[in-house]
């Protein structure tokens, strides 16, 4: 597995990389336009759909999960200091991925009752006129989300608990479940009012907790930057040396941000924008809060401390981050991680139901209320198994699967370049 796993990502290393730059050029850098970024969030009168901002939510809710907290610490883990810098060059890179999959999202969105629904799915079956491929695209993102991405997140918060509390996994799991239940049963207002609510307040909350450690800090900052930018380019093994820094770091960046897998598309298409270029400027900054802020925070913290001193068996990556919290905050570092874990990862669990549940109502198109509700069930008692799996088992599946979904994804964006850039282009000064 972790052969075809690790050819699976120079693959999409490639295409990312390429189809970011091709974008990059035609869509005017338009990942660097702060100014639209800004402008996206003001109200359309539309009442229909959610708010842009409450779609960004949506979106930060399922990136700012544990692949920002627990799978930095794992890249650094085994990619070494290097993989940061490869993290922030290729999501530069890969932005204009994001952007122009949630151009597609918007444009090729469905009516729901009030609400929107739409995303990779949608774009392939009616932009490429490929149904099967929109289904086998739909299905993968079942599968990854619920069989990877929510155990991942239910796995971290067990694991995180438990190096606080003696408490039985089992319990824990079970409360996941049943509280995630809860939310979900209501529906994409409900989760998009709930992500509204907690998302800013824990992404601030964690931003100036991290801030104040490299504060205290500041003296050792100059030299961990210099070891990351050496370290980008190890040269020990001449010809490949700086591969395994760069390959790791894309594939934890593109895991934590999601940018170019397309289910920042499902997002962008619930907001009430009819601007789809608006929508993909909101997702490009979300990408940034993510990477450039809080991933990027998240390794620092890590390098900051001793960690290279402890020796680490079966990890999930977590265990690395609460250490470093731990070794500038003292107890209280243990207790900062895990509320944030779980208030992160939470956040992650209900935002990726909801990208499910939108694609499994693309496959079965008037699926009723109770194949809905049979759905929930499935999902939740799922997230009370990845509680107690082997974290080995759930990153590998996981990794997979997400890789799988972006090859397909950016093949797909490339196939519709010119949709893309005329729809850019059309909307550009409106």
């Amino acid at each position: 597995m972790f052969i075809v796993e690790r050819v699976l990502w120079a693959i999409a290393t490639i295409l990312f990389l390429s189809v970011g730059l091709y974008f990059t050029f035609k869509l005017r850098f338009s990942q660097f336009n702060l100014k639209e970024m800004l402008l996206g969030f003001k109200k359309d009168k539309s009442k229909e759909g959610i708010t842009p901002f409450q779609s960004l939510m949506l979106t930060l809710g399922a990136r700012i999960g544990v692949g920002s907290l627990a799978g930095m610490a794992l890249a650094l883990y085994y990619g070494g200091p290097g993989v940061i810098f490869w993290m922030w060059l290729s999501t530069l890179i890969c932005a204009p991925n994001a952007f122009s999959e949630s151009v597609l999202g918007v444009f090729y969105r469905k009516k729901e009752k009030n609400n929107y629904i739409g995303g990779p799915s949608y774009y392939i079956s009616q932009g490429l006129n490929n149904p099967l491929l929109g289904k086998i695209y739909a299905i993968l993102l079942i599968f990854t989300y619920i069989l990877g991405f929510l155990t991942v997140q239910s796995n971290t918060i067990v694991k995180s608990i438990t190096e606080v509390y003696n408490i039985n996994p089992l319990i824990i799991s079970i409360s996941i479940m049943l509280l995630t239940l809860i939310i979900i049963y209501k529906g994409l207002n409900t989760i998009a009012l709930i992500s509204s609510k907690l998302v800013p307040f824990m992404t601030i909350t964690y931003i100036s907790i991290c801030t104040y450690i490299l504060i205290i800090n500041i003296d050792l900052l100059p030299n961990i930057i210099n070891i990351i930018i050496k370290e980008s380019f190890n040269p020990t093994t001449i010809g490949i040396g700086f591969l395994i820094p760069l390959i790791i770091g894309m594939q934890r960046g593109i895991f934590s941000n999601e940018a170019g897998i397309g289910t920042g598309a499902i997002a962008a298409a619930t907001s009430n924008t009819n601007n789809p270029n608006k929508q993909g400027f909101i997702q490009v900054f979300g990408i940034y809060i993510e990477t450039l802020i809080i991933s990027s925070l998240t390794v620092i913290v890590i390098l900051l401390s001793d960690y290279k001193d402890i020796f680490w068996h079966n990890i999930n990556g977590i265990e690395l981050t609460q250490y470093a919290f731990s070794y500038h905050l003292g107890n209280i570092g243990n207790y900062i991680v895990m509320i944030s874990i779980i208030l992160f990862a939470f956040s992650t669990i209900i935002t990726g139901y909801y990208y499910g549940e939108s694609n499994l109502k693309y496959l079965f198109k008037n699926i009723s209320n109770n194949k809905i509700f049979i759905f929930k069930i499935i999902v939740v008692f799922i997230l009370l198994l990845g509680g107690v799996i082997s974290p080995i088992i759930i990153w590998s599946i996981a990794d997979i699967f997400i890789v799988i979904l972006g090859i397909i994804n950016v093949i797909v964006l490339f196939l519709l370049r010119k949709k893309i850039i005329n729809i850019f282009n059309y909307y550009l000064n409106k």
